[in-house]
């Protein structure tokens, strides 16, 4: 008797196979990507992926959507769990360094800015999923900072938007100083600089 073929394996994970599509997007960018890179990397076959996730271009955003909500967000979790605000700023600048030089795949930098950047205005949709990227990394920041002056840490002048901003730049700058190669130890010996314009 013929067993009706499944159109994916059992242990199938969407989250799993997210990671590994994101990581061949990441290496080879959006249109070096082949649909072969990708069903290889994510263990699926075609018809799953189709399934599953739409077309190509629905998989580029799927992930995009994945990364920011997810990979993205250790800096973040760095920021906002450590209770010394200066110690909090100075985590959130190691933890971008450290997930920017240290990537499984091989990947250096940052998915959002080493690679989806380089297709925004080019691939429907994926601007406005990097705005709202930046956006909402922004609004995290801000509110860290506004709950420090509303306990008193911070001064009532503090700028927490503009500093929530000059943060998610400097971050950028260690992500485009990971992407060109440069040591993690190199980056961090100017963090305390950093620590105090933005506290200050």
């Amino acid at each position: 008797m013929n067993k009706k073929k499944t159109g994916r394996p059992l242990s199938f994970d969407r989250n799993t196979a997210l990671l590994a599509a994101m990581n061949v997007f990441w290496l080879k960018g959006y249109e070096g990507a082949s649909m072969k890179d990708l069903t290889s990397a994510m263990q699926i076959n075609s018809p799953s992926l189709y399934a599953t996730f739409g077309d190509k271009h629905a998989l580029y955003l799927a992930t995009i959507d994945y990364y920011a909500s997810s990979d993205a967000c250790s800096p973040l979790v760095a920021f906002e769990t450590q209770p010394d605000i200066e110690l909090a700023v100075q985590s959130f600048m190691e933890a971008v360094i450290d997930y920017s030089t240290d990537n499984n795949s091989g990947a250096r930098g940052c998915f959002l800015s080493s690679s989806v950047s380089t297709s925004s205005g080019e691939v429907e949709g994926v601007e406005a999923l990097l705005q709202r990227a930046i956006n909402d990394t922004d609004a995290r920041l801000a509110r860290r900072f506004e709950l420090e002056k509303a306990r008193g840490v911070l001064p009532e002048n503090f700028p927490s938007t503009e500093r929530a901003k000059l943060m998610f730049d400097l971050r950028q700058g260690y992500v485009f100083r990971a992407r060109a190669g440069m040591t993690p130890e190199s980056m961090k010996t100017d963090i305390a600089f950093r620590v105090k314009m933005i506290l200050s």
